[in-house]
């Protein structure tokens, strides 16, 4: 549990040395902290919602049927905000191991923000594919955006605009 802590911290840490670095170029430094901890949250929300979507995706439920109320959206939600509330803004913990962390060598701090920025990458991308998976059960379902109740909707929709500027 300890070396999970830690990771979280080193995630933490990475995030919030870069941060630091591109607000003192453009002239901004100031709430850092509470900047990085906002691109944590995201990112954990974004990856939660990719696995949203995968659930969906595997028990053939509509993306409608999930809504904040249900228990299985919320309370992930909550356990996420309550982490980040108490891992960096109730106490200053995260400062100790920045300081810590500050003390590692150049080597190890390169390869670990390669694996911070690789797992960055990897939560953007899992999103987007996860949204392309359901994007294409809805065009093989003609749901959504694909369902003939909307295209000709939209149809009928230009055709009146189109009208108008004749």
């Amino acid at each position: 549990m300890e070396k999970i802590k830690k990771a979280y911290y080193y995630f933490f840490y990475k995030i919030y040395k870069s941060i630091e670095y591109t607000s003192e170029l453009v002239g901004g430094a100031f709430w850092t902290d509470f900047k990085a901890g906002l691109v944590i949250g995201a990112l954990e929300i974004w990856f939660l919602i990719s696995i949203g979507i995968y659930l969906v995706l595997i028990t053939n439920k509509n993306i409608a049927e999930l809504t904040l109320t249900q228990p299985i959206v919320f309370i992930p939600l909550i356990i996420i905000l309550l982490l980040n509330y108490f891992s960096f803004i109730h106490t200053d913990k995260w400062k100790e191991y920045n300081n810590e962390f500050d003390q590692l060598s150049i080597k190890k701090n390169k390869i670990g923000g390669k694996i911070v920025w690789c797992t960055v990458v990897f939560i953007i991308i899992n999103l987007f594919f996860s949204y392309y998976l359901l994007l294409m059960r809805a065009k093989r379902n003609h749901t959504g955006p694909y369902s003939k109740e909307y295209i000709h909707q939209q149809k009928v929709k230009d055709s009146i605009s189109g009208a108008k500027y004749k």
